[in-house]
C-alpha cells in the first residue's frame, strides 16, 4: 500500500514532517511529495546531515553539479532534484534561488524499449491467467503499470467499450480503448473479485481504500463492489493512512517478476520492462498507420513531442530505406564455400 499518502502527526515540528503537511497543504500528488521528499533528503545527506536553512545557492549548486559531473544522471533526473530544492526553498522556506549556475546533465535521446510483435506472443505464451491479462491490458491499451494496477471494477466501461483512467501520471483523468479480444476475460476477472469480495465481508474485511475524500462523500461505496481493485491482492493489511486491514491492489514488484520470467523463458534478448509494453503500444499502432494525435491521447501525453519518440523507432528499415547490401544478387551460396583468411594473411 506505498501509494496511499501515511497518516502524519499534526503536532510535530520534525522539518520533514512539517515538509510533508506543507506538500499536502499545496494539493501536490502523493507521488510528488515522496520524490520531492527523497531528493531533499539527498541533499542533505550529501550536505553532511546540515539543515537546509543553513545551506543556500551555493550548497544547491554544488548538489545539482554532483549528480551531472560524479554521479552521471540524466538531465530528467537532474531537473527533478532542481523542482524539489526550488519548492524546498522558494514555497516552503520562502528564500529565492536566483542565479543558479551548476553543471547541468547532458541530455541524450534514448529510444525506448520496443517489443516486437513476435516477442509479444512469445512473452504471453509464458504468462497465464491474471497475470497475463494484466500484461495484454497494457499491451493492448498503452496503461501505465501504476494506472493498470489502481483500476477498479467500475472503470471497465463495456457499454462504450471504454477503460477509464483515474488520476494518471499529472493527476490526469482519461479514456482509452477497451480491447474486445479481452472482453470475456475481463468479466471472468470481475467474477473472480465478486467472490473473493464477498469472501473479505464473511471474514470481517471488505472495506477497499478509497482516495481523497471520497470515504465521507460515500461512507458504504468502500464495500461496494465496484469499488473494488480489479486485480486485487492476494493478502489483507493495515492501511497506512487508518490502520485499517484491507485488500489493497496487487504490488508492483508482484507484476515485474512475472514479466522478467516470461521475458527470460520466452527468450526475448531485450530488457523485461512492465513500460516496454506500453511503448510496443504506441509504435505497433504507429506502424499501423494511426495518426499521433490519436495516439498521444491514448497514452496520454500533455505534450506531442513526448509521443514523436516513437517515430524513431517504428518498423521501417531505417526510416524506410533499403540497404545496399539488400539491393545485391543472391550470392549466399558462394559466399558459404569462400574461403576464410586470418586477420594476418
Amino acid at each position: 500500500m506505498d501509494d496511499i499518502r501515511h497518516t502524519i502527526e499534526k503536532s510535530s515540528s520534525r522539518f520533514i514532517t512539517s515538509l510533508r503537511r506543507h506538500i499536502r497543504e499545496a494539493g501536490l500528488a502523493y507521488r510528488t511529495e515522496q520524490t520531492y521528499v527523497h531528493w531533499i533528503k539527498r541533499f542533505i545527506h550529501f550536505h553532511k546531515l546540515r539543515h537546509p536553512k543553513e545551506l543556500g545557492v551555493v550548497e544547491v549548486e554544488e548538489f545539482l553539479s554532483n549528480l551531472s559531473v560524479d554521479k552521471f544522471c540524466s538531465v530528467n533526473t537532474q531537473k527533478i532534484a532542481l523542482n524539489a530544492l526550488v519548492y524546498l526553498y522558494k514555497r516552503y522556506f520562502g528564500v529565492s534561488l536566483e542565479g543558479l549556475n551548476f553543471k547541468p546533465a547532458r541530455q541524450y535521446r534514448r529510444l525506448p524499449i520496443v517489443y516486437s510483435r513476435t516477442e509479444i506472443q512469445a512473452i504471453l505464451s509464458q504468462l497465464e491467467r491474471t497475470p497475463r491479462l494484466m500484461v495484454e491490458l497494457m499491451y493492448g491499451t498503452g496503461l501505465r503499470s501504476a494506472e493498470l494496477l489502481a483500476l477498479r471494477v467500475k472503470d471497465i466501461d463495456f457499454g462504450s467499450n471504454n477503460i477509464l483512467v483515474r488520476s494518471g501520471k499529472g493527476n490526469k483523468d482519461r479514456t482509452t480503448m477497451l480491447p474486445q479480444a479481452l472482453i470475456p476475460l475481463l468479466e471472468r476477472q470481475i467474477e473472480r473479485v465478486k467472490l473473493l469480495h464477498a469472501e473479505d465481508i464473511a471474514a470481517g474485511f471488505g472495506d477497499v481504500y478509497l482516495p481523497d475524500a471520497l470515504a465521507r462523500k460515500y461512507p458504504n461505496a468502500a464495500r461496494d463492489t465496484a469499488w473494488q481493485f480489479l486485480f486485487p491482492s492476494s493478502r489483507i493489511g493495515p492501511c497506512p493512512r487508518s490502520g485499517e486491514l484491507r485488500r489493497h491492489h496487487l504490488h508492483a514488484t508482484a507484476l515485474s517478476k512475472h514479466i522478467r520470467k516470461a521475458v527470460k523463458a520466452a527468450g526475448v534478448n531485450k530488457p523485461a520492462r512492465a513500460h516496454a509494453f506500453r511503448h510496443s503500444f504506441a509504435t505497433h499502432l504507429l506502424e499501423a498507420g494511426y495518426d499521433l494525435r490519436t495516439i498521444q491521447e491514448l497514452l496520454g501525453h500533455s505534450d506531442i513531442a513526448t509521443t514523436e519518440i516513437y517515430t524513431h523507432v517504428v518498423n521501417r528499415g531505417g526510416k524506410g530505406v533499403l540497404s545496399p547490401v539488400d539491393r545485391l544478387p543472391s550470392n549466399r551460396g558462394i559466399e558459404e564455400n569462400r574461403p576464410v583468411y586470418s586477420i594476418a594473411s
